[in-house]
Parts: C-alpha cells; sequence; structure tokens
C-alpha cells in the first residue's frame, strides 16, 4: 500500500505512520517541517493553508487525515487529492455529536452543524466539517470517519496520562477522584493506527466510533498501573466525585481523564463503539499503555512536548496538599 500522512510527525499522525511502515507500506509524510519525519517515510514538505505545492502531483493509495481546524483546509486537499488517491481517512471526533450525546450513542446519533466551506470555527463543527468536506470530495464510498474519544498512549502531547504519570512518580499522597470503580472509555493510540489502516486496507468507509469498549479499565487500575509502572511511593487518596467537586477541581482539565458520573461522563465515557468491534478493533490492556507511556517519556528526560492549543493540565501541588489536609485530616 502507498499511504500519503498529511501531517505524521507528533502524536496520532506519527503513530499512524510508524504502524505503516511497520507494515512495510510506502510513506509519504506531508507536514510543514517543523519536527523531523519518522525514518523510512519520503517527506514534502508544506501548508495545509496557502502551502500545497509539493501535493501536485503523486498517487496514493489512500491518505489519513488528522486536521482540526478549518475545515476549508480539508476541502482545498481533498479537492486536489481526489482524483490521484484511492481513499480518505479522517481522524475526526466524538465530539460531532449534538451535545448532549446520550450514553450509550452509536453512529446514528445527531450531528452537530458544520460546513465544508468554514474557517476558523469551535472544534466539534470543525471536525464535522472536515468529515463533509472529505466526503463531498471522495464520496461516501471513499471516505472513512474515525470518530476517536479520549486518545491515550506514546507521543500524547495533550498531556494527560503524561500528567498522572509525572503526578505519581514524585510520589506522597496523591489525590485520587473516585469512584476508584468508574469505568473509563479511551484508545490507545496505536491501537488507533492500527484499525486505521486495517480499515482503510478493507476499504471501510462510514462513521465509526473509535475508543475501547466502556469499562474497559477503570479510574482505580489506571492510577494503580501508574504507582507500579513508576515504582513510586505513591499513597493513592481517594475522594468521592462530591468532595473533589465542591473543592472546585476541575474535571478533565485539572484531574485529567476524569469526569464524574453525569451529563459529560456520559458523553465521553459509555459510547457505543460495537461497529468498530465488529470490523476488528482490539485494545490493549491499560498496563501495556501507560508502560509504554512512561518509557517514551523517559526516552526524552522528563520533557514531554505539550501543544500550545490546549489548556495545561493538572492540579498545582499547592491546592492538592491543601485539599487533602482537609478532607483527610483524621485519616
Amino acid at each position: 500500500m502507498k499511504l500519503l500522512m498529511l501531517g505524521g510527525t507528533e502524536f496520532v499522525g506519527r503513530a499512524v505512520v510508524e504502524a505503516a511502515l511497520g507494515r512495510g507500506w510506502e510513506v509519504t509524510v506531508f507536514h510543514r517541517g517543523r519536527h523531523p519525519a519518522p525514518e523510512g517515510a519520503r517527506a514534502l514538505v508544506g501548508d495545509r493553508v496557502g502551502g500545497l505545492d509539493a501535493l501536485a502531483d503523486g498517487t496514493w493509495d489512500a491518505v489519513v487525515d488528522t486536521w482540526s481546524a478549518a475545515p476549508s483546509a480539508v476541502r482545498d486537499v481533498a479537492r486536489l487529492l481526489a482524483g490521484r488517491v484511492g481513499r480518505y481517512a479522517y481522524i475526526s471526533s466524538r465530539s460531532v455529536y449534538a451535545w448532549p450525546p446520550a450514553a450509550g450513542l452509536a453512529e446514528d446519533g445527531p450531528l452537530v452543524e458544520g460546513s465544508p466551506d468554514a474557517g476558523d470555527v469551535p472544534y466539534a463543527e470543525a471536525k464535522r466539517g472536515g468529515e463533509l468536506a472529505a466526503t463531498a470530495a471522495f464520496g461516501e464510498d471513499r471516505t472513512l470517519h474515525v470518530r476517536a474519544g479520549l486518545i491515550v498512549g506514546p507521543y500524547e502531547n495533550v498531556g494527560r496520562l503524561p500528567w498522572w504519570l509525572g503526578r505519581i512518580a514524585r510520589g506522597g499522597d496523591v489525590l485520587a477522584p473516585g469512584p476508584r470503580t468508574l469505568p473509563l472509555q479511551y484508545v490507545d493510540v496505536r491501537d488507533l493506527a492500527s484499525w486505521t489502516l486495517d480499515a482503510v486496507a478493507a476499504g471501510l468507509s462510514g462513521p465509526y466510533n473509535l475508543v475501547s469498549p466502556p469499562g474497559h479499565t477503570t479510574m482505580g487500575e489506571l492510577l494503580d498501573a501508574c504507582v507500579r509502572t513508576t515504582g513510586s511511593d505513591a499513597r493513592l487518596r481517594w475522594a468521592a466525585p462530591e468532595a473533589v467537586l465542591a473543592a472546585g477541581f476541575e474535571p478533565w482539565i485539572e484531574l485529567p481523564v476524569w469526569l464524574p458520573p453525569g451529563e459529560m461522563y456520559d458523553a465521553l465515557h459509555t459510547a457505543d463503539v460495537s461497529r468498530a468491534v465488529a470490523a476488528g478493533l482490539r485494545c490493549r490492556p491499560v498496563e501495556e499503555t501507560v508502560a509504554d507511556t512512561w518509557a517514551w517519556m523517559n526516552s526524552l528526560g522528563g520533557a514531554v512536548p505539550a501543544r500550545a492549543d490546549r489548556p495545561a493540565k493538572g492540579i498545582s501541588p499547592e491546592r492538592e496538599a491543601e485539599f487533602l489536609a482537609t478532607a483527610f485530616a483524621e485519616a
């Protein structure tokens, strides 16, 4: 297979490129040149916004696109490639579903409005517009929409799992938002990459929710794995959701991955993924995801890259210590 990856040097795109190279595919990476392309890939340098000259020639069996900004950029590149590429796989998001998505929502749920011609718009509208742009150029039969949820694993530059690993590695008492048995739903970036390439090779089209089955792991299992992997002396101090919220901690941002039971939790941790599972989705154990992410962090000397377009994750040591001192004063 000949694959064109739009991006491919950081998180999701990099995992896709490495998985494709591992299969012996011929991979071309189109990127801005800010980071080196994975070894073994051919690099084309350009810009999604007004700098597509490097893509004027060439044919590929498939293109994978992770773009999250203006849908018009997807429109322009899809139109340029439509006659020279077999299939278009767009890494979309479950954010395209109209809010609030019901618990257990499948791919036929109501969607936000979007336009393939839009410029800068909110994330959900941008992803929906990207889906529409790709479909308009390639047609429904040649377009795959990978509607991912929470993505973790090596190369994560959003900072969710890396924050937990870094915090737990420091040791001591750690605020652990409960309940401990709270089921989580996410996808390891490498499982997303493998499934996407399998789907492209099989000629799949249309939308697929792409996260692990609900309850693939729990908050307790995730944080316990962080403790074991780092070899830390950290002691997890589990606090009820009501106490965490009453203290003013912001779920998802200050306490990454975690959401208290309720509307937001239902939207992000209960998706129906039966279609993707039937199409071959397999998710590795949480211990493997945690261990490999920690190994990657150590390979960087702990200096994990962070995306400038996303808010910083985690709580300050001072706020955590203050909460623990109050909540567990008699413990």
